[in-house]
């Protein structure tokens, strides 16, 4: 996906310049929920909503898996799981735009190539800053790995919550959703597997 940053102007403040047919479409959501947008709390309301949609969703802007472009090949001898664990990520839900929070543990067993372990963390957010679905979100961090890196095995375990059910419908406060997904050896090996949900779990 190629940047988007062409596709947008901006200020002497260097703040992007919002259309005006996107500040109207939210001055119509805040008169359909029962508001004046007119009134004086309200008045920058459209502009700063915006601004702000556009840095939630700013995942769209390039491919998160340049990220793991860069590799070494040096690591001592290194041949065992590698793990970030329990990376605080934000995203948005796709059904109601409601926001998701929740940690993220990233791992792989290399094969020949290692990354900086930050570069996990931004594979992460990349994914998380566009509108999605935990299950999608889960399963584009593990494939972006194993694609890039060509590792012998990739997990990732996500837990969440989600404000589409916590702020709305069912209104259930301090429920948790977890996904995963095991690609390799910890989807095909057993002890390879229970050793990694072994780490990630700090046990």
């Amino acid at each position: 996906m190629n940047s988007m940053s062409g596709h947008f102007q901006f200020d002497e403040a260097g703040k992007v310049l919002v259309p005006e047919e996107v500040e109207e479409s939210i001055r119509t959501l805040i008169r359909w929920a029962g508001d004046d947008p007119s009134r004086e709390g309200l008045q920058d309301t459209p502009a700063r909503v915006a601004r702000a949609w556009r840095e939630y969703c700013r995942g769209y802007e390039d491919d998160p898996a340049v990220h793991l472009s860069r590799t070494f090949e040096e690591v001592g001898g290194y041949d065992e799981i590698v793990l970030l664990r329990d990376i605080p990520f934000q995203s948005h839900c796709e059904h109601h735009l409601a926001p998701i929070t929740g940690s993220a543990s990233v791992a792989y067993l290399p094969g020949e190539r290692v990354v900086g372990i930050s570069k996990l963390a931004r594979v992460l957010h990349g994914y998380a800053e566009r509108l999605q679905v935990q299950e999608r979100l889960t399963a584009q961090v593990a494939q972006a790995i194993w694609d890039n890196l060509q590792p012998r095995g990739v997990a990732v375990v996500i837990t969440a919550r989600h404000g589409c059910m916590t702020g709305r419908g069912v209104r259930t406060p301090g429920v948790s959703m977890v996904t995963s997904r095991m690609l390799g050896c910890f989807l095909t090996d057993r002890d390879s597997r229970q050793e990694v949900l072994s780490l990630i779990r700090g046990a």
